[in-house]
């Protein structure tokens, strides 16, 4: 029964720095626990700063925390090296068909990437993705929704990332493309391309909704004034008699087939048909 314990809580044992089996486990104020080196080495980098922070949760603490070994969570890993067992992850962890799979795990099923490294390249689990959350170095690279087409960001002339826009030529280059062909071209970071375009594409969207209103207006009062024509022409008849049958009908119709074509078939129902008029 302990064995299976062991079993469904392996990954408590794993340490999220070196991704490895705790050596020497160490359990910091919030409840994370850490090789006591692994920490030790975070920890280190942040003395000139005087705060210390818990590379997975972010929790910060001052001053920097005293380390003490954890016994009994050192004991369990003992057991775990020994008996070599291994916890394998849910199935929903393992990467299937259509998903991005971890370029860091080996054997013959990888687990699913959450993260996509546009910097290195690769997609990363929840594991793996941790050092891009504790190491210095990682943390400053650009992470995207885990994603198969990471070679799309790539030149394939110079194996550099596609970070510039040229408004020239309209496309994607890279830092060298742009001192060599692209020399003296017009050119932004894609990033400022993408924001002016996002931009334009919200104003696009604003004066297409004014034109839809205008013209729902316009359509609205036309549709008034025909009515209103009817309405005037079927007083008339006992004063007139004959202009149901005379020119004024007919002109009539007239206006409501031209504003039929001119407007298109909308909201038209009961307007664009000489049974209405009969």
């Amino acid at each position: 029964m302990a064995q299976q314990a062991v079993l469904l809580d392996q990954d408590q044992f794993s340490c999220s720095v070196c991704l490895d089996l705790l050596k020497e486990p160490v359990t910091i104020p919030c409840g994370h626990s850490y090789c006591r080196s692994c920490i030790e080495g975070c920890w280190d980098q942040d003395d000139l700063k005087g705060i210390y922070s818990c590379p997975q949760c972010r929790q910060t603490f001052t001053p920097r925390p005293a380390l003490r070994k954890n016994n009994m969570l050192a004991e369990v890993v003992e057991k775990l090296k020994k008996t070599g067992l291994q916890a394998a992850p849910p199935d929903l962890c393992y990467a299937g068909p259509g998903d991005v799979a971890c370029d860091f795990c080996t054997g013959t099923r990888k687990q699913k990437a959450l993260m996509s490294c546009l910097v290195c390249l690769v997609s990363s689990c929840e594991t793996h993705l941790q050092p891009h959350y504790s190491v210095p170095g990682l943390k400053k690279h650009k992470l995207v929704k885990a994603s198969t087409q990471l070679q799309e960001n790539i030149c394939s002339h110079h194996d550099e990332l596609l970070k510039i826009y040229c408004r020239t030529d309209q496309n994607c280059i890279c830092y060298l493309c742009m001192v060599d062909d692209h020399k003296g071209h017009d050119t932004v970071s894609a990033a400022a391309e993408r924001t002016e375009k996002q931009s334009q594409l919200v104003m696009s969207q604003q004066n297409l909704q004014q034109r839809i209103q205008e013209r729902e207006k316009e359509l609205k009062e036309l549709q008034q004034a025909v009515e209103s024509l009817k309405v005037s022409i079927i007083d008339q008849g006992p004063v007139f008699p004959k202009i149901q049958s005379g020119s004024l009908f007919f002109l009539l119709q007239f206006m409501i087939r031209s504003l039929y074509l001119f407007l298109g078939p909308v909201s038209w129902t009961g307007y664009g048909t000489t049974s209405t008029l009969s």
